[in-house]
């Protein structure tokens, strides 16, 4: 049960973007401990920054930096099933090929998927489901009818350096995701208490819904320029239903944290 957010900025916005990155991690900070990571994306760099570790979010927050002419954040905490921790590239952000991305919930057809493509696995001992809707996402350039060969449980988000101004998000079945906007802004979290960390810090106001399952949205300078809708899997079911809250004090600690760094 990880957690997932992020946010697109238009160039005009004003939101702090580290301290709007900093809000999001303490939102989602109790939904896993195994690692942690984050990345952006600024205009006129032809890679997203990828930045991650194997340690609870406490230990990332007040490092987390982020340029202020950045417009486009993932952030991440992880509570693995597959791809172990102990391997950098298991964790997320993931890449594959073009395409960094974010991933909460589990597929169990990955490796199917992946004999596919020649470019999979690329990372020695990589192994982490993730990939393959990050495989998808790349080869078929987001055409959200792709995502109907995946088994199981996904909420996601990603960039691809071929499309630097576009943030891609999209929820299968079993696993929540939200968003909210303003004018220039979307943020995007696992759940509506996430976002409402960031309206509490950055000081805004958001309108915020649940992302429908067989979603597919694509995000540009603060704006949704593109909704679609695919087929999800309705019928994986989990071995093993897991709480929602996989960290403990791992919230707590992180507010703590963000407050002292808001006021600072």
């Amino acid at each position: 049960m990880c957690g997932i957010a992020g946010y697109s900025l238009s160039t005009d916005s004003t939101v702090d973007r580290t301290l709007a990155a900093q809000a999001l991690l303490a939102g989602i900070a109790d939904r896993g401990a195994d690692a942690v990571g984050y990345a952006y994306r600024a205009p006129g760099e032809g890679f997203s920054t990828v930045v991650k570790q194997r340690t609870a979010a406490s230990r990332l927050l007040e490092r987390i930096e982020v340029p202020e002419r950045a417009g486009q954040v993932l952030v991440h905490v992880r509570d693995y099933t597959k791809g172990h921790p102990s391997i950098p590239a298991n964790n997320h952000p993931v890449r594959h090929g073009p395409v960094v991305g974010i991933h909460n919930g589990i597929i169990v057809n990955d490796d199917e998927i992946l004999c596919g493509f020649d470019c999979a696995r690329a990372e020695p001992r990589m192994t982490v489901d993730t990939e393959a809707i990050l495989a998808l996402a790349a080869h078929s350039r987001a055409d959200a009818r792709a995502f109907e060969q995946l088994r199981g449980a996904m909420a996601t988000a990603w960039f691809d350096d071929r499309a630097p101004d576009v943030l891609y998000l999209a929820r299968g079945a079993h696993r929540p995701l939200w968003l909210a906007h303003t004018g220039g802004e979307v943020f995007f979290a696992s759940t509506k208490a996430a976002l409402e960390v960031v309206e509490r810090y950055v000081r805004i106001k958001l309108r915020k819904r649940e992302v429908r399952e067989g979603t597919f949205v694509a995000i540009r300078e603060g704006e949704v320029v593109r909704q679609d809708r695919f087929r999800p899997d309705h019928e994986f079911v989990e071995d093993e239903q897991l709480p929602a809250v996989r960290a403990p004090g791992e919230s707590d600690a992180c507010l703590s944290a963000l407050a002292a760094l808001a006021a600072a």
